[in-house]
């Protein structure tokens, strides 16, 4: 493999969709509702959260193969660092530049936004280092799908919004709701998929301290929640109905999520969960001004 290609391995895009949804559908609906976008705030926070969530991706790459997380057992996509593409201390620094140009690009949006979002900014930078680091990693904790709702849900998508508008709304929190739903719901399949190696690491996840079963009724609701919030919206007039129509994804994907045996087979599914938010958040978008 080339350098440019296990670097672009390293910081997994196929999961950075992720950063982008909240940040999209937060400036859409702010824009929805005061006619106008502010552009360069909307792409300093598109592209500091991407570069959150590459640092976070980078660090969780070295960190689990510095503690022997990541074995020839691993059942998820080959990591750079474990495979031996990159070394450990190359890793973390490049995971040290992403999160440099988030803060970079976050004294911009602060000038922008004021201390909201700094605090924002410097909670996020913590808790994306915290994710995999320290004595206590969050991913390795049953906190996990609540770090990702709130920071890959809620805080981006409010965050995005208050940028634009200087307050926090009733649909702007609904909105980073259903998002931090859905990103859940792709922590669930991933953490789904390594239980019997995580309980061998000693990680203590939702889907290794709970029966397995639970974990397939955590996803169904998960991705169920957000159409619940959708029809509140709608039945507001904050947006049209037709968005709804994405629960028959959502039901393919848990059917999917009942149905497939615990194995590699689970990487589709994580994909997919990814892709559908992505599709659920421009879909909604386009349907705040249809």
């Amino acid at each position: 493999m080339s350098g440019f290609s296990v670097w672009l391995s390293a910081v997994r895009p196929k999961t950075l969709g992720l950063s982008v949804s909240p940040v999209l559908l937060g400036s859409c609906l702010a824009w929805s509702e005061q006619g106008e976008l502010h552009v360069l705030p909307a792409l300093a926070a598109l592209l500091a959260a991407i570069c959150i969530q590459i640092g976070t991706n980078l660090h969780n790459d070295a960190v689990d193969t510095l503690k022997g997380t990541d074995t020839d057992d691993r059942l998820g996509p080959p990591r750079a660092t474990a495979q031996g593409w990159l070394t450990p201390a190359s890793v973390q620094r490049g995971a040290a530049m992403a999160f440099g140009c988030a803060f970079a690009l976050g004294i911009y949006l602060v000038m922008v936004g004021g201390w909201p979002i700094l605090l924002l900014g410097l909670v996020s930078l913590v808790a994306g280092a915290a994710y995999s680091g320290g004595p206590r990693p969050i991913s390795a904790s049953p906190l996990g799908e609540l770090f990702v709702f709130v920071f890959f849900g809620l805080g981006a998508t409010v965050g995005s919004y208050y940028l634009q508008t200087d307050q926090i709304s009733m649909p702007a929190l609904l909105s980073g709701s259903m998002l931090g739903f859905i990103a859940a719901a792709v922590l669930v399949v991933n953490n789904y998929r390594d239980m019997q190696t995580d309980a061998v690491a000693g990680r203590r996840t939702l889907a290794v301290l709970l029966p397995p079963r639970a974990s397939q009724w955590e996803y169904a609701l998960l991705l169920l929640a957000p159409f619940l919030l959708l029809w509140l919206l709608w039945a507001t007039g904050v947006v049209s109905w037709w968005p709804l129509m994405l629960v028959v994804v959502v039901i393919y994907l848990i059917l999917q999520m009942f149905t497939l045996p615990v194995g590699t087979v689970l990487n589709q599914l994580l994909a997919g969960t990814a892709r559908f938010q992505l599709l659920f958040s421009l879909v909604f978008s386009a349907a705040l001004f249809l």
